[in-house]
């Protein structure tokens, strides 16, 4: 818990430096762009598909007949866009983490290596094609657990639940492999993943619910389906500030827990500062060490 809360603070001080600001807007720009296109060219045609689908359910009468004599039957014009936005909501925010993924995780490693951890050798245990085919399966059965959850959903206890957990094992799976991808070894990322593995869920999960939100703007109704085209970016940004944070928070913890591995701190726990004639075979002698009185770089 201790090399958790370390991590998480040192993830917020690392929101405020100029790159990781510079570095949020590149994927913030793609999904704006690639959402309001998409929404552009094929709102109106996914609003008349899903209208004429409610249509053919015979209970739709009923909730109709219901909505009116309660005096919300106008809410029968925005169910259809509502229902649509509700159903791409789980695909946004797979979108946002795999962008954040690809365009900020990598630099957000090499900042915290080089201005934490500057002795600490990287041996490449991952690559770009395993980091690809790691996040595309973990993506592939969450969006399958998504799909099979839908109709859970319609429990108002259960939606404020199943997607956030389901969302933080995402993170989890991708964001833990992408923080020891380059410094780590193939057999030091496999002895960290499994002993660190509670830890590293715990994290992902917060991530999930920091991650819901948006879900307030979701939940402006009517309100929501009028503002869209304002709201949609808000909401995108959101996610994107989340996920940034979590590609430092699980950065700062795999960091550290690799280096208390090979330094002698067994799980990472406590990260032990030793001579540089004890230090392990292939930890990088070449910069100084931090003397053993003198506080880490932040």
């Amino acid at each position: 818990m201790k090399l958790v809360l370390d991590a998480f603070w040192r993830a917020g001080v690392y929101c405020l430096h100029p790159r990781v600001v510079a570095l949020s807007f590149v994927p913030l720009i793609l999904l704006v762009v690639a959402t309001l296109g998409l929404g552009y060219f094929f709102w109106n045609d996914a609003v008349d598909f899903v209208r004429t689908q409610l249509l053919a359910w015979s209970w739709m009468d009923w909730l109709g007949e219901f909505l009116d004599g309660i005096g919300l039957g106008g809410l029968r014009v925005v169910l259809a866009p509502a229902l649509l936005l509700f159903a791409a909501i789980p695909f946004i925010v797979v979108a946002c983490l795999l962008v954040v993924a690809v365009f900020m995780m990598p630099a957000m490693v090499s900042l915290v290596g080089e201005r934490r951890f500057p002795a600490l050798a990287r041996r490449h245990g991952g690559s770009v094609l395993g980091s690809l085919a790691w996040s595309l399966g973990s993506t592939l059965a969450a969006c399958g657990a998504l799909l099979l959850s839908v109709p859970l959903w319609l429990i108002p206890p259960v939606v404020l639940v199943v997607p956030p957990l389901i969302w933080g094992w995402l993170t989890y799976r991708v964001m833990a492999y992408d923080a020891l991808a380059d410094h780590a070894s193939a057999e030091e990322r496999r002895s960290l993943l499994q002993t660190h593995r509670w830890p590293l869920l715990a994290m992902g999960l917060v991530t999930g619910y920091l991650g819901a939100l948006p879900s307030v703007l979701w939940a402006s109704g009517a309100m929501f389906i009028a503002m869209a085209p304002v709201l949609v970016p808000v909401a995108i940004w959101i996610y994107t500030l989340v996920f940034a944070f979590s590609s430092l928070w699980f950065a700062h913890y795999a960091l550290a827990a690799l280096d208390g591995l090979r330094v002698g701190g067994g799980q990472g726990g406590q990260t032990v500062v030793l001579p540089v004639a004890d230090w392990p075979e292939g930890r990088d002698t070449t910069a100084a060490p931090h003397p053993p009185d003198s506080p880490r770089p932040l």
